[in-house]
């Protein structure tokens, strides 16, 4: 990216989810320290910019990149780098492999041309760490909860550690409104006896926006219960933009241009064909 001093870049690297590996650092390091001014700059979606790279060295900076695995990232009207979270790998509180979600999405969709810049980002539960529906297209990880009475031994630990008001113990009863629970799963991570199931699910939101228009992304479909269903989703949601949308125009724009119903409709389509 162009620099406001002449003839000077800012070099984005490709990372996906946030993570990268130690030896993929020496190589951004050594880079930094011949080419640039010593430092790099962590952007706010988890990428690697190498500052004050000179025109003349741009072609020799990528090749020596490369010898230690690292790639260019992408600007301009296309797929960005794909955020994450930890996700139950290392996080407690994580429902999903938020990590793995992103290297599909990546696999996927990454650098892929469109008609402008396009977003996804994935965290693992409902603390929301990585503000899901900030991005075109936010999944967000949950357990689709079920009360196993025969495993309860009523020690109140679920309602207390419920904070959306779904649980209640009344005459050795856990009380579950369901209209109240939005499936963070403390209720299952916190019963020592295993009387709450967790079935790991997503919520998808779509047309999300934090710039110049601010829009949360709206997330309409019910919990999605599998990686199958998640990516049918995701090809329909970004085929949609690729077919629609105008040169220059994000994608909540699309949706409202050619009708939030009639692409609600097309999601809901894909949400139930085949699952």
């Amino acid at each position: 990216m162009r620099q406001k001093q002449k003839n000077t870049f800012s070099l984005r690297l490709q990372v996906v989810g946030g993570t990268i590996t130690s030896e993929k650092l020496k190589k951004i390091y050594e880079v930094a320290d011949k080419y640039g001014q010593g430092y790099v700059h962590l952007t706010s979606r988890q990428s690697v910019e190498i500052p004050f790279i000179k025109l003349e060295d741009i072609e020799e900076v990528k090749l020596e990149l490369a010898k230690g695995g690292v790639n260019p990232g992408v600007c301009g009207p296309r797929v960005r780098t794909v955020t994450a979270c930890q996700g139950n790998t290392i996080c407690p509180s994580g429902n999903i492999d938020a990590t793995n979600i992103a290297e599909e999405l990546n696999t996927r969709y990454y650098a892929r041309e469109l008609p402008h810049k396009f977003k996804f980002g994935v965290t693992g539960c409902q603390n929301n760490c990585l503000k899901a529906e900030e991005n075109d297209v936010g999944i967000k990880g949950v357990l689709d909860v079920h009360w196993n009475k025969e495993k309860c031994i009523f020690c109140g630990v679920c309602v207390k550690a419920c904070r959306s008001g779904a649980l209640k113990m009344e005459d050795n009863q856990i009380l579950f409104d369901e209209s109240k629970c939005n499936y963070c799963g403390r209720c299952e991570k916190s019963c020592p006896t295993s009387a709450w199931e967790g079935e790991t699910a997503y919520i998808v939101s779509f047309g999300g926006l934090f710039g110049n228009t601010i829009n949360k992304g709206d997330a309409f479909l019910p919990l999605v219960k599998s990686e199958e269903q998640l990516f049918h989703i995701t090809d329909t949601a970004i085929q949609f933009f690729d077919d629609f949308g105008n040169a220059g125009e994000r994608f909540n724009f699309t949706i409202d241009r050619i009708g939030r119903d009639k692409f609600k409709k097309v999601i809901e389509e894909a949400y139930n064909g085949g699952f």
